[in-house]
């Protein structure tokens, strides 16, 4: 059986979650990484992205906890790893027809080269649609 670790994920409004995982994957800055109990510590700026982790039951089973989380930060330590995030929102909490708006409306406004749009919030408005609809497919 793999070893455990704490996982906490927070956001302004809610703890998400708090509980014991074995494995974690998340997208930062720098690039997508996975944590296992041990790690080093570090911090790290979370980008849009769906996270995942592993969660072993009582039988010993394996199942994937996945999530969308928008932009924040993570702690990992060796025993925990801890997500602040902006936003983050369980796939059955996510309306795929909202997502699918959100997208076309920020490929709209990237498409559109108007001098007014700004591309950098039509870039993390699309990022964001499209990290929903990742986190919501099977």
């Amino acid at each position: 059986m793999a070893e455990t670790f704490e996982l906490k994920i927070i956001t302004p409004e809610r703890i998400m979650y708090t509980n014991p995982v074995s494995r974690v994957i998340f997208r930062t800055t720098e690039g997508e990484m996975a944590v296992l109990k041990g790690h080093i510590p570090l911090t790290a700026v979370i980008e849009s992205c769906v996270f995942h982790a592993l969660i072993i039951d009582d039988s010993g089973k394996e199942h994937d906890l996945k999530m969308a989380v928008h932009e924040g930060f993570v702690e990992v330590m060796p025993d925990r790893v801890t997500l602040l995030t902006e936003a983050a929102e369980w796939p059955e909490e996510i309306d795929p027809d909202r997502a699918e708006r959100a997208r076309d409306r920020a490929r709209g406004r990237l498409d559109s080269h108007a001098p007014d749009t700004d591309m950098r919030r039509a870039e993390l408005a699309l990022r964001r649609s499209l990290v929903r609809l990742e986190a919501i497919r099977k």
